[in-house]
C-alpha cells in the first residue's frame, strides 16, 4: 500500500509542478538562457550587449552552425513591452525549441542556411514589477524621470491602498462622474458619452494617493523610459516614457548599435503590442512617397501581406486586434530606419466570448474589453483576475464613498501561463517556416559564346530563389544596407572587355532574377560570385 502510495505521489509531482509554473523573473530567464550555451555549446552561443541602470542584463543568443555572420538571419526580440511578459517567453521558448530539435534532419538543414539572433528581453527592468508586491503594469526603465515636469522625480507613484499586492483602481461614487457600470457586468466600469445624454455615477482612477498634491494621481511614479516608445521613427517627444531624446537609454542604444552591426539580418520579429502580421500594413501610394517616407512601399507592402498569411494560417490570430503604430517603436524603426522586414505580434489575445445560452447569457450590449475578458475567463475557469470592489478610507475623499478594485493586473495582455506552451510552439513553427521563405541566391543558364580576337561573351542570370526579396525597397535607399554584390575573378592572363567587373545589384525579388552579360579576354577558367550577408554567397567557374 505504500509503494503504491509513493508511486502515486512521484506521478503526481511532475503534475504539480507543471501547475505551478508561471512566468518567468530575471533570474529565472538568465538561467534558462545561459544553461542553453552550456547544453549546446556548438550551436548556441551567449552575450550580454549591456547592463540596465537597474543592472540587468541585456542578453543576446546567437543560435547556428558555422559561420553564423556569414549567413541570412533572423532577429527576434522579447520584452519590447515590459508588460508583454509573453513576449520574453515566446522569444526564449523559440530559442528552447530550436536547440531541442537540433538533432533532427530538418532543424540541422535550417541551422546550417540561417543564422537566429534571440534578444529574450528588453526591457528586464519593466518585466520584474510582475514579480513583486505593489504589482502593476510597469513599461518604463529602471531610469529616473520627472515625468509631470515639476522638477521632482518619482514622486507621485502608486499605492497599494488594500494591501493585496496589486495595483488595480479606485471609484468614486459622484454625480459629476464620467464612468458608469457596465450593463451587462455590473463589476465593470465603461466611459459615459455626454453626447448621447449619458450620466455617469464614479470618477475613475488608478489605485493611490496624490502624493505631490497636485490633483492628478499617479502620473510620476517609478520607472522610466519606455524602450517601445524611445525609438528615432516618428520619436513623441515630450511625452510620458519617451525620453529626453530618441535612443537615450542604454538598452535602445545598444540594439540599435548591435542590429546595425549584424548586416546579415533581413527580418527583424518583434513581440508587442504593435501588430502587422495578423493584419498586415498596406501601401498608400501617397504616405510611400512623401519626402519622409511615411507609408510602406509597394513591394514591402506585398511582402507583409505574404508572411501575415502565413501567421494566420499557422498561429490562428488573424482576428487579434489591429493597431497603428504610436510612435518611437520598435516595429516602426525596424522597416524605416534599420530597413529590414520588420513584423510585430502580440503573440495572443483575448477571444471574443460567445454567450452561454445554457446560461441564458446574451452577447454584450456594450463591447468592453474588461467586460468580454471576464466572461472568457469565467467560461475557461480562470480565477482570481478580478479584485472585488471594497471600501476604503481615502485622504483625498474624507467623507466620501472610495472603493479599490478591479481588473487586475497583466490579465487583459497576458494569457494564463497554462496556455503559453502551445502559443511558443506555434510562433516556433511560424518563425522556422518564414525562415524556409528567406532570399537566397543562385546563378542559372551559363552561357558561353566565342567571339573573335580572343574574345568570350559570357550570360549568366543571378537568381533569387527564396520567396522575399533580397532586400526590402526601401533598404535600396539606405546607406547601410549591403546589397548584391557581383565579381568576375579574373586571372594575369583575362581581362574584362565590357560589362563590369564589380557591380552592385538592386533588391532582387522573390523568384526573380537579373541577366548579366561581359566580354571577357583570354582563356582558362574564371570565377563569377554573387552574394550579399542578407542573401549569401553564390560561386560559379567558367571556361572561356
Amino acid at each position: 500500500m505504500r509503494k503504491h502510495l509513493i508511486a502515486l505521489l512521484c506521478g503526481l509531482l511532475p503534475l504539480l509542478a507543471a501547475e505551478a509554473q508561471d512566468y518567468s523573473n530575471y533570474q529565472q530567464q538568465s538561467n534558462r538562457i545561459q544553461a542553453l550555451s552550456k547544453q549546446y555549446p556548438q550551436l548556441a552561443t551567449v552575450k550580454s550587449i549591456v547592463r540596465t541602470t537597474g543592472n540587468k542584463d541585456i542578453w543576446m543568443i546567437t543560435i547556428g552552425s558555422g559561420n553564423t555572420a556569414a549567413k541570412p538571419a533572423i532577429a527576434i526580440a522579447g520584452g519590447v513591452e515590459g508588460n508583454n511578459l509573453l513576449g520574453a517567453e515566446l522569444a526564449i521558448g523559440f530559442a528552447e525549441d530550436l536547440l531541442k530539435g537540433s538533432t533532427t534532419d530538418s532543424i540541422k538543414a535550417l541551422l546550417n542556411k540561417t543564422t537566429f539572433y534571440v534578444f529574450p528581453n528588453l526591457s528586464p527592468d519593466a518585466t520584474e514589477q510582475y514579480f513583486v508586491k505593489g504589482q502593476y503594469e510597469r513599461q518604463g526603465n529602471a531610469t529616473s524621470t520627472d515625468d509631470d515636469r515639476d522638477g521632482k522625480d518619482n514622486e507621485d507613484g502608486y499605492d497599494d491602498l488594500d494591501g493585496n499586492g496589486k495595483i488595480t483602481s479606485i471609484r468614486i461614487a459622484s454625480p459629476l462622474g464620467d464612468y458608469k457600470p457596465h450593463p451587462d457586468d455590473p463589476r465593470v466600469l465603461i466611459k459615459t458619452d455626454a453626447s448621447k445624454g449619458e450620466k455617469g455615477k464614479y470618477l475613475l482612477y488608478t489605485e493611490g494617493i496624490d502624493n505631490d498634491k497636485d490633483n492628478q494621481y499617479n502620473e510620476d511614479g517609478e520607472g522610466g523610459v519606455w524602450f517601445n516608445k524611445n525609438f528615432t521613427y516618428k520619436h513623441p517627444s515630450f511625452t510620458q516614457g519617451s525620453g529626453e531624446f530618441a535612443v537615450s537609454e542604454k538598452e535602445t542604444r545598444a540594439i540599435a548599435d548591435q542590429l546595425f552591426d549584424l548586416a546579415n539580418v533581413y527580418v527583424l520579429i518583434s513581440f508587442s503590442s504593435n501588430n502587422n502580421l495578423s493584419t498586415p500594413f498596406t501601401y498608400n501610394a501617397t504616405a510611400a512617397n512623401q519626402r519622409i517616407v511615411a507609408g510602406y512601399l509597394e513591394a514591402d507592402a506585398k511582402a507583409n501581406t505574404l508572411v501575415s498569411e502565413l501567421y494566420n494560417k499557422i498561429t490562428g490570430m488573424k482576428e487579434a486586434p489591429k493597431t497603428t503604430p504610436a510612435g518611437g517603436d520598435f516595429l516602426s524603426w525596424g522597416y524605416y530606419h534599420y530597413a529590414r522586414y520588420s513584423f510585430s505580434t502580440p503573440g495572443w489575445f483575448v477571444p471574443k466570448a460567445k454567450p452561454d445560452t445554457a446560461k441564458k447569457e446574451k452577447a454584450l450590449s456594450v463591447d468592453d474589453p474588461t467586460a468580454n475578458y471576464l466572461r472568457w475567463a469565467a467560461q475557461q475557469s480562470i480565477t482570481n483576475t478580478f479584485t472585488p470592489w471594497k471600501p476604503v478610507q481615502h485622504p483625498d475623499f474624507a467623507g466620501r464613498t472610495v472603493e479599490v478594485g478591479g481588473i487586475d493586473p497583466f490579465v487583459l495582455i497576458n494569457p494564463p501561463y497554462k496556455l503559453v506552451p502551445e502559443i511558443v510552439k506555434k510562433h516556433t513553427d511560424f518563425v522556422t517556416k518564414l525562415a524556409a521563405y528567406q532570399p537566397e541566391l543562385d546563378i542559372l543558364h551559363v552561357k558561353t559564346e566565342k567571339v573573335s580576337n580572343g574574345l568570350t561573351r559570357v550570360t549568366l542570370e543571378v537568381a533569387n530563389k527564396g520567396l522575399l526579396a533580397s532586400h526590402t525597397k526601401l533598404g535600396e535607399r539606405s546607406y547601410w544596407i549591403k546589397r548584391i554584390q557581383v565579381r568576375v575573378n579574373t586571372a594575369n592572363n583575362q581581362s574584362v572587355i565590357s560589362g563590369r567587373k564589380n557591380q552592385l545589384l538592386n533588391a532582387l525579388e522573390g523568384l526573380s532574377s537579373q541577366q548579366l552579360t561581359w566580354l571577357i579576354k583570354g582563356s582558362g577558367k574564371i570565377t563569377i560570385e554573387a552574394g550579399s550577408p542578407t542573401t549569401g554567397t553564390v560561386k560559379t567557374d567558367i571556361t572561356l
